[in-house]
């Protein structure tokens, strides 16, 4: 029997719309495989849910995985973290670029798949979302200026590692006022002669009240900035000198408090590389 699949809906859609290149939303989604399912839930993210439940998504045109060896998970602070609890948990995190201009397009299709992937048992179930939301894209700082990969290129260029920090802060008034002070100053001095060669700044979406029951409702969607930190250099190697003490710049300037911040090398996709090493 020929499933309907409305295939001329297909050429109306693509005529109508943004299609521009720009990452206007994120999703960035942190989980941590159950104990003693470290390898399958790896396979099983890669082999399918990667594909079916984000990449072959209208909107979502790139996406990249990153693990936190056990060295890398120790590396992560504060200790009493309002993302990560304990701190070094959520082993895995992945990062998908959605197309600006189009989350609400993207928001359906995601429910909807995610829905059928849940119906069709192609999901998952040894696994904690530690820190799953879609975010808006709302400013990139450069070290190298017009020089370098762009921040649409950052999911396909060859980063050695990425820092993940994410700041709370008392109101969306304070928000704004630590953007400015990210972007103007901030950013800037500490991208200077350092590995990163850009920051992306985002700002969490609420999710939908239809999603999968298995992912929790966001945090501090009026309050909260994730920055990522995109390294041409392993953290391991330039962590002290570079990545210490973020939280006390922020705290000092009575702009909010860092709740996370944590290093991740790349996966090497269709392999089981670093699996061994979580623990």
């Amino acid at each position: 029997m020929n499933e309907v699949t409305h295939v001329d809906a297909y050429a109306q859609l693509a005529g109508v719309g943004p299609y521009g290149v720009s990452p206007g939303h994120a999703l960035i989604t942190m989980v941590e495989p159950h104990a003693g399912h470290e390898r399958a839930y790896n396979r099983w993210y890669e082999d399918d849910h990667f594909i079916a439940g984000a990449m072959a998504m209208p909107w979502m045109y790139a996406g990249r995985r990153w693990v936190a060896t056990r060295d890398l998970q120790l590396l992560r602070y504060p200790t009493e973290s309002a993302v990560a609890r304990p701190v070094t948990s959520g082993c895995y995190i992945s990062t998908y670029w959605v197309t600006k201009g189009r989350y609400p397009e993207h928001i359906k299709w995601s429910v909807g798949i995610n829905q059928r992937l849940n119906e069709d048992d192609r999901v998952y179930r040894d696994r904690t979302h530690v820190f799953t939301a879609f975010h808006e894209h709302v400013a990139t700082v450069y070290r190298d200026g017009a020089d370098g990969p762009r921040d649409f290129h950052a999911l396909h260029y060859p980063y050695d590692g990425l820092v993940v920090e994410v700041i709370d802060t008392a109101d969306a008034g304070q928000r704004s006022e630590l953007l400015e002070w990210l972007c103007a100053e901030h950013l800037k001095e500490r991208l200077t002669g350092s590995p990163a060669a850009m920051v992306m700044a985002f700002c969490p979406h609420p999710l939908p009240a239809d999603r999968m029951s298995y992912v929790k409702q966001v945090e501090g969607v009026e309050s909260r900035v994730t920055l990522l930190w995109f390294l041409e250099q392993d953290p391991r190697v330039c962590w002290s000198e570079r990545f210490t003490g973020l939280d006390s710049l922020v705290a000092d300037r009575g702009l909010g408090s860092v709740e996370l911040v944590a290093p991740f090398i790349p996966t090497l996709p269709g392999t089981d590389r670093y699996v061994d090493e979580l623990r």
